[in-house]
């Protein structure tokens, strides 16, 4: 059986799917590295919305979707950049979201990190600001979860330099209960959040990352990094203090950071783990082991299907990683939050898929084909 699919030119090929998908099933707890996906969000297709309403979420399917992750004993970074936060997903919704997960979480046994931001506001002053971010982590250390503090757009806008940044994340960590995760987010992800810590030079905004660190180190568990420049992340992992972790969020060089060299490694929370959840673990717990070339063997060929989906606009990825749900069959539709499907083109749609298929990640090739067929129809490609 064959499959017509559009390249960027708008001309069709042949592709030819697999028939059989890796035989991935869930193991024991990783020993070496800790790693959490950013999950996405299930819509509700049925619900009659519109791209500027409340989002309406299949409850059912989201929680399920979050128990896969959890069975292949990956963590659960929930109500981030990934579950549409600010795109689609409002603090309403995310604050029924993060209740929902935390709670499920609890009843399985699944680690669950939450993210904290400021989007129940879109400016403010500075004391509104931080009086949002206290709002949510509230509500994240009444859940259970840990928190992860996001980066703000509020905080982006209202801040005027470096000593606003530390003020304000001062503030949050001497009150936090528990370690946290600080989430520095770039502009590639956020456009609103250029000039991050005060600064657009990456240096001077670095430096400043890591005093908000060193001031309160055993307030923070973690950082996680989402600026898509390998070498940036390693100086920074570097310059932590002992005991903070370095949480890659580079979906373009995660096999390479993960795996780590002689002064180090970095853990990992990503979006890009969403659709590779059971192939990632099983890359993680080879690395267990201590086989660091059969780690590679096994992630390194996913990095083309990641920086697809990741390519410019890199905010659209959630398109992606919602698609591949679809088709390897965690939900029964293709339709997003905020209309959020019409985000990239039929052609990028086939090259996700093909990536995917030739991975072996869909559990039933046979229904993905299906599914992509019926895609390809509504564009109007006949087979």
């Amino acid at each position: 059986m064959t499959i017509r699919l559009p390249d960027p030119t708008g001309a069709l090929r042949t592709y030819e799917p697999r028939t059989e998908p890796l035989a991935l099933t869930p193991g024991a707890p990783f020993t070496s590295r800790t790693v959490f996906s950013a999950a996405h969000v299930v819509a509700d297709p049925y619900a009659d919305v519109t791209p500027d309403s409340a989002a309406a979420v299949d409850w059912d399917a989201t929680l399920a979707f979050r128990r896969h992750l959890w069975s292949h004993g990956l963590g659960v970074a929930e109500a981030m950049d990934t579950a549409q936060r600010g795109m689609g997903l409002d603090w309403a919704g995310a604050a029924e979201l993060i209740r929902r997960s935390a709670a499920e979480a609890k009843a399985v046994g699944g680690r669950i990190a939450c993210g904290v931001g400021t989007d129940q506001i879109t400016s403010g002053t500075l004391a509104e600001v931080r009086a949002a971010y206290e709002e949510q982590l509230a509500l994240v250390e009444a859940s259970g979860a840990q928190a992860i503090l996001m980066a703000s757009r509020a905080l982006a806008a209202a801040a005027t330099g470096p000593e606003d940044y530390l003020e304000v994340y001062g503030h949050l960590l001497r009150q936090a209960s528990d370690p946290v995760v600080l989430h520095w987010l770039g502009p590639m992800f956020d456009p609103a959040l250029e000039g991050y810590w005060g600064s657009s030079d990456l240096d001077a905004a670095t430096d400043t990352f890591l005093e908000v660190i060193a001031a309160h180190p055993d307030k923070v568990d973690g950082i996680k990094v989402s600026l898509l420049d390998a070498q940036r992340e390693i100086d920074l992992r570097r310059r932590l203090p002992d005991g903070v972790r370095c949480y890659t969020g580079d979906d373009f060089h995660y096999p390479e950071l993960i795996a780590g060299d002689e002064q180090g490694f970095s853990h990992a929370l990503l979006g890009i783990f969403d659709p590779l959840g059971p192939l990632a673990a099983e890359a993680v717990r080879v690395l267990d082991t201590g086989d660091t070339a059969g780690f590679r063997e096994l992630l390194d060929p996913t990095v083309e299907l990641s920086r697809h989906l990741f390519q410019a606009p890199t905010r659209f990825y959630k398109t992606g990683v919602v698609l591949l749900a679809w088709l390897a069959g965690h939900q029964a539709h293709f339709t997003m939050v905020g209309g959020l499907q019409s985000a990239r083109s039929l052609p990028h749609f086939a090259r996700a898929y093909e990536l995917a298929d030739g991975l072996g990640l869909f559990p039933d090739p046979k229904l993905a084909e299906e599914r992509m067929k019926t895609l390809l129809a509504l564009y109007g490609v006949t087979q």
